[in-house]
């Protein structure tokens, strides 16, 4: 009985962890500060996987090497995995002055999974007959 005591009195761990696999919405915007930091934004798509056809839309931002390479890599359409955590970003809106709230995704790693093209057979060149 006291180790179960004991147990149940351990404080939680919480977990903020997500990992995506959608397609680019936008070419990134990669920036550099002065202090030589870079930062990678974009948007990703990802299809629910139901019959419904509804797409969620994700916010994302990347710091570091790994931005660098989104910057450089990744297009619109690009087939790409992340995996990050979710920030909450809050402001005042400018009209109404309501406090208006929206998910970020800070990713750490990002894989390139290939691009639209890649995973289209009719963009793939056919041999021309001779």
């Amino acid at each position: 009985m006291e180790n179960q005591s004991n147990f149940n009195n351990r404080p939680t761990a919480d977990i903020n962890h997500i990992v995506l696999v959608g397609r680019s919405g936008k070419d990134p915007e990669m920036r550099y500060f002065d202090s030589g930091k870079v930062v990678t934004t974009f948007t990703l798509a990802v299809n629910r996987p139901i019959k419904d056809g509804q797409t969620d839309w994700f916010d994302v931002e990347i710091w570091g090497k790994p931005a660098e390479i989104a910057g450089e890599y990744v297009k619109k359409g690009s087939l790409i995995g992340i995996e990050g955590k979710i920030r909450w970003d809050s402001w005042n809106s400018k009209d109404t002055g309501e406090l208006m709230t929206k998910p970020l995704v800070i990713a750490d790693n990002i894989r390139l999974l290939g691009s639209k093209k890649d995973n289209n057979p009719s963009a793939i060149p056919q041999q021309a007959a001779v």
